[in-house]
Formats: structure tokens, sequence, C-alpha cells
């Protein structure tokens, strides 16, 4: 990994939104999963309620039903993670004796579309369960989401580590939960990550100080080991796994100074780099944001965070072109590249550059022809490797939810 100032800038774009789509907000749950993104609650001027889908190859908004006595109610603060076609969505409950009663975990079938009830695909009984928080972290790990920390409304911030075996649906306390014992300790609005058999946590509060700390969890010996932070003291950012890093992105040191940053870590040579970007390519600063990304180094479900061996480049005619340009022939994407749009081409000769699809009908002249969805398929197979920024304070009351978006390469 290039040290710090070495990586080549990126160049970050807005994605115009329509008004067909969710509002602007923060404080919401997103994940992608098989080129989609899935966004659910959160806040604006109240708490929202509200579940979407978005694709980025078609640039759609389809409003996904929240009703039903499997669906969740409103929630702020929660979790959502992918996992075998199933949306996992944990906490984010405003307390009172009737929440305190439930097990706050809802699961949505991606397949066909509905939210389904939590023991219809288990027989096994719940002996023991977490109850509500928010500002926790949710991650799948093999066939286990783990849940860290988190505030509850008496208790404050809590160390608790729970595992969901996602098959048997039953959850048990992992080593670390226990006061005193050695690990990141009570905190909430952190970031988490997993990365092969280990989860990685940065930040986020404890108590009233934010915090820089950086640890990795092995799910092999159940064990907290204290890395080497990077970024400065955060708390409301958000991370991903990207191929052997991890990307994470905003948060700040107080809820008024939201910051921009975007930082890498690599796995393999266990050091921090902050990424530049382009001049004038500068994504806001956000808190209480959601990332998430797209293209083949985020497939699910395949065990690993790079794309397969044999993978290979794919061909395919490109229906959106720059307005001045005729259609092309693109050979995608063997290193994430891209054409860029009319006014991307830097100076600076940078390879960091938008993907021409239909998200960017701002910046390109699009064709409607119907040949675009026919090749959805191969349009979403070969995707550059994105990172989408969603929604943040500060936000814009009566406004579509904001999106910026960089793409990813070696760089």
């Amino acid at each position: 990994m290039p040290a710090t100032g070495q990586t080549s800038p990126c160049l970050w774009t807005p994605l115009p939104q329509s008004r067909l789509g969710p509002c602007d907000r923060y404080k919401h749950a997103c994940c992608s999963y098989d080129g989609t993104v899935y966004v659910l609650g959160g806040r604006d001027s109240g708490c929202l309620g509200d579940f979407w889908k978005y694709s980025v190859v078609l640039d759609e908004w389809t409003r996904l039903s929240c009703t039903g006595e499997a669906a969740p109610e409103e929630l702020e603060q929660h979790t959502m993670v992918a996992h075998k076609g199933f949306l996992y969505v944990f906490g984010g409950m405003w307390d009172s004796p009737f929440t305190g009663r439930r097990c706050p975990l809802w699961v949505f079938d991606t397949v066909n579309q509905k939210w389904v009830p939590c023991q219809g695909k288990t027989s096994s009984p719940q002996t023991q369960r977490p109850s509500n928080r928010k500002g926790h972290s949710a991650v799948v790990l093999g066939s286990a989401m783990l849940v860290y920390g988190g505030f509850m409304d008496i208790k404050g911030p809590v160390q608790e580590f729970w595992s969901l075996n996602l098959y048997t649906m039953a959850w048990s306390p992992l080593s670390g939960s226990e006061r005193g014992s050695s690990g990141p300790g009570p905190r909430h609005n952190h970031s988490a990550v997993a990365y092969q058999s280990d989860m990685f946590l940065f930040g986020g509060l404890k108590g009233l100080r934010e915090q820089r700390d950086f640890w990795k969890w092995n799910s092999t010996n159940h064990t907290w080991t204290c890395l080497k932070p990077g970024p400065p003291r955060l708390t409301g950012h958000a991370a991903v796994t990207y191929r052997d890093s991890m990307l994470l992105f905003g948060g700040g040191e107080s809820h008024s100074s939201p910051n921009n940053g975007l930082w890498r870590y690599s796995f393999s040579s266990q050091s921090w780099s902050r990424v530049a970007s382009l001049p004038g390519s500068d994504a806001p600063g956000r808190i209480h944001h959601c990332c998430a990304g797209l293209g083949r180094s985020y497939e699910a479900d395949t065990g690993s965070s790079s794309p397969a061996p044999d993978s290979k480049p794919k061909h395919f005619r490109n229906r959106c072109f720059p307005a001045s340009q005729p259609d092309i022939e693109m050979e995608t994407f063997s290193k994430g590249l891209s054409s860029p749009a009319p006014d991307a081409r830097s100076e600076t000769g940078s390879d960091c550059l938008t993907f021409d699809n239909k998200a960017f009908r701002k910046q390109w002249s699009c064709s409607d022809d119907p040949l675009l969805r026919q090749e959805h398929g191969d349009l979403l197979k070969n995707l550059p490797d994105a990172l989408l920024v969603l929604g943040g304070r500060p936000y814009s009351r009566h406004s579509p939810i904001s999106i910026w978006s960089v793409t990813l390469t070696d760089c």
C-alpha cells in the first residue's frame, strides 16, 4: 500500500436525484446487494419508516412495502446487512414497554421482495437474544451477523458483542462482551467491516469522548487486538470493505464539524493512507451518512473481498455516451476504468474517472433504447468499482437524498 500522499487522486461526482426517490436524511441504514442499493428509515425532521431500492444502472428508485406484521416500524441508527438473498435489519426502535419485549430483528427477502417472519427460517427457540439499541455496528462474517456495542436507553453505551447464526437464527454472546475484558469497550456511532475471518472496528463514541482507536477481532481464536490508528477522532462515519482494504469516509469529532476525508486501510500491509481528490471534485463533509460499494469487488456471498481469479473483462455496447461523441465500444473493466464525462478529463491524467451509465444523465446524453434494459445484466456485471455516499448531515429538507460517487481503481 503506498504511503499517504502517494495514491493517485480520485474524482467525486454527485448523482442528481429526482423527487421520485427518498427524501434527504441521516441516521438511516443502507446496503448493496446484487447491484442494488437498499435504503431504510432514518431521520429528517422526524423519524422515517420508508424503504427504497435504487438501481444505479437504470437510475431508478422503487419504493418497497414496509407494512405488515413482519416489517419494521420507523427506525433510526439501525443496521442493515445482506446475506444470500436476505437483508437483516437490527435495532433502531424507539424504546417503550412494547418494544422492550421484542427482539429488534427484521428480515427482507430480496427475491420475493417482501418482509418475512424471523421464525420462518427456523424452528429453533431463541433462549437468549440482544435487546434494542442504536448506533451499533453489524457485519456478516461467514454465516453469522456480528453486532457490536450501541447505545441503550437506560444503560447508555454498551460493549455487548453478539453473533446471529443466519441459518438457525440463534443468538449467542461472544467474548469481549464482559465488563473489564480487553477490547474496544462500550461505544456507539463507530464503524465496523468484515474481512476474511476478522472484524475491524474503528472510532466512535466511548462515553462522551470521540475515539480513534482501531481494533481487530479474530473469529478463530475469539480475541481482540488493538491496531495502529490512522484517521483522526471520528464519530458518525461509515466504512466498507474493498478488495484487500477498508474504506472509511466522513464523520467528525462533533456533529457540527463533519468532514469529507476518505481513508484507506490495507489489510495486507497494515497501513493507512488518505485518498486525495482531484482539484474541484471534493465530496461535501457528511456525518451520520451511509456508504455502499458497487462493482465486482463487492460481489456478495463470495467469501472473499476480491474478484474470482478467472474473472475477465467483458465487452458490451454502452448505450450512454457523451452528447458530443458517437456511440463507442468499451472494454470493461480490468482496472476499474471508465470513460469520463465531457468535463471530467483532468489535466492530471488521472485514471480515476466516473462510469458513463444512466445515473449520470445530467452529464451524459443517454439513449432510452430498449436494449439498455435488455443489457441490464451485462451492465451490472461490468460496473466499475464505486463507492456511494448516501445522505447524512447536513441535509436538505424537502429535497431528494444526496448521493455522491467515487470510482475506485488500483490508484
